[in-house]
């Protein structure tokens, strides 16, 4: 009887589209959730959206199956269990309603349009004119990718196309030029090194602009919610808050590296040679490239809104109108065409998985879930005697390290941050709210320094074999202290100057 099942189990395990144990526990969770006594202050309704979304975000920690299913399973689950609305009919245009979402649109749309990178060869390109300028030491190819991953992250909403699609792929071809290859053991000369920068660029340029990572959206809708409304940090406010602490960073960050993992080999003058190689077989700037420049251009300066600070604000787009006039240039000019915007499944995926985790936040918070966990948590920090200060740090710092548990940085934003800027929001003094907010808005990039499956960008660097396990935890324990100790000391000043608190 024992073989039986055991047969039976292997015979599932390797036919079904799922992970069959980790499917099993992410339902046992559900059903242990559902069984719960509803908790005091909470209706029934809202506890089973609670337990739907903590069983949606452990199945997307325990990668049952990808992403965008788990966020298609809670969106049927919502509909059929009507925890929303009292009909099928008012589950459904709940469970889909975040899909009209200007938000969203604007990181599908400029995954879009950050497909034209790759296509044109403009993203290569631009890593290895970095490296031709600054390569002929291993630090100076550090700062190389680094400039480079700033230069891309206005324009590139998906830090995995970005870090992991751009970057990454210069970075190995650098590597192995200089014969720093994990299959013959000699990644230790200059690609251990180089892979970390490449990785700890990302989180740092992903806090620097509002469109450097997909959840960064999410982040501006939270920080509003949590302020009544009284702090919305735009595209340029968010840059600007931002710009001096992330700069800081940037300057220091290879240094950092350089001290916590140091290449072998100390000078590369090949790589300039390297770089300029490539560049000259590349030629010229061809059209297409050119008309990518002049997109990304206007974009900036649509995105920045100079036009209604010089015309006025009659002149304001929004950021998504901004993004949707930058694909259609780019698909009626030939850059890329309709087949390019079709087959870009990231973008597609980021639409439902996205879309649902929003939907579910927005519903909890209709619901008053996130009022009473606010509370809940306020009255515990309240009782604990704490000053405001430590309360701040506590927040921020729990937000922060409690990435460990998560392998999506969308599903700690949408499980964690508004209730935590809730609290904060709550305890902390008027005059300090603002520097709180920006703090945690930086943490929530910073926290993907952490882990070998923090983000997307992460699994590639890893998996790329330069980095062990060990040296990438090591290391990004310690960058994700000194960032957040940048921001916390030079941002909070320059957030002074800024006039913020």
């Amino acid at each position: 009887m024992l073989a039986s099942l055991k047969a039976l189990f292997r015979y599932f395990n390797s036919v079904v589209p799922f992970r069959l144990v980790p499917a099993l526990i992410t339902t046992a969770v559900l059903v242990t959730l559902l069984l719960l006594p509803c908790p005091e202050g909470l209706t029934p309704k809202a506890w089973g959206l609670v337990a739907i979304f903590l069983t949606t975000i452990v199945a997307i920690i325990l990668k049952v199956m990808p992403i965008g299913v788990m966020a298609m399973m809670a969106i049927v689950i919502v509909s059929l269990s009507q925890v929303t609305s009292t009909s099928s009919k008012g589950a459904i245009i709940e469970a889909l309603s975040s899909f009209a979402s200007p938000l969203i649109w604007l990181i599908v749309v400029a995954i879009l349009i950050s497909r034209g990178l790759k296509k044109t060869g403009l993203g290569s390109r631009i890593g290895l004119m970095f490296i031709a300028l600054l390569g002929k030491r291993t630090v100076g190819i550090g700062y190389g990718l680094t400039v480079c991953e700033l230069v891309l992250a206005p324009f590139t909403p998906s830090n995995t196309a970005r870090g992991g699609g751009i970057v990454h792929p210069i970075m190995r071809s650098i590597a192995n030029a200089f014969e720093s290859d994990p299959a013959k053991g000699t990644q230790g000369k200059v690609g251990t090194y180089l892979a970390l920068v490449n990785y700890h660029a990302n989180p740092i340029t992903s806090a620097m602009f509002l469109t450097a990572t997909a959840p960064n959206p999410l982040v501006v809708d939270f920080v509003a919610k949590a302020t009544n409304q009284q702090f919305h940090l735009s595209w340029t406010t968010w840059a600007l808050c931002m710009l001096l602490p992330g700069l800081v960073c940037l300057l220091l960050m290879p240094l950092v590296v350089y001290l916590l993992s140091p290449p072998e080999l100390k000078h590369t003058p090949n790589a300039v040679d390297f770089a300029k190689g490539e560049l000259q077989q590349m030629g010229p700037l061809s059209g297409k490239e050119k008309v990518m420049m002049g997109t990304f251009g206007l974009l900036l300066v649509l995105w920045a809104n100079i036009p209604a600070m010089i015309f006025g604000p009659a002149f304001t787009l929004d950021p998504t109108v901004v993004a949707f006039l930058g694909l259609f240039l780019l698909i009626i000019t030939g850059t890329i065409d309709w087949d390019d915007v079709l087959s870009e499944k990231s973008a597609w995926d980021t639409l439902i998985w996205f879309g649902a985790l929003v939907m579910m936040a927005e519903q909890l918070n209709k619901l008053g879930v996130i009022t009473w966990f606010s509370e809940g948590m306020k009255n515990a920090i309240v009782a604990s005697g704490m000053g405001w200060q430590a309360i701040a740090a506590v927040l921020v710092l729990a937000f922060v390290f409690s990435h460990y548990l998560f392998a999506s940085t969308t599903a700690h934003i949408s499980a964690m941050l508004l209730a935590f800027l809730g609290v904060g929001a709550l305890l902390i003094p008027p005059d300090y709210v603002i520097p709180f907010m920006l703090m945690m808005t930086a943490g929530s990039a910073i926290m993907m320094t952490l882990t070998h499956y923090a983000t997307g960008t992460s699994p590639i660097i890893f998996g790329s074999g330069y980095v062990t396990l060990g040296t990438w935890w090591r290391v990004g324990f310690v960058m994700c202290v000194f960032e957040l100790l940048v921001f916390a000391t030079v941002g909070v000043a320059w957030w002074k100057v800024l006039g913020h608190w």
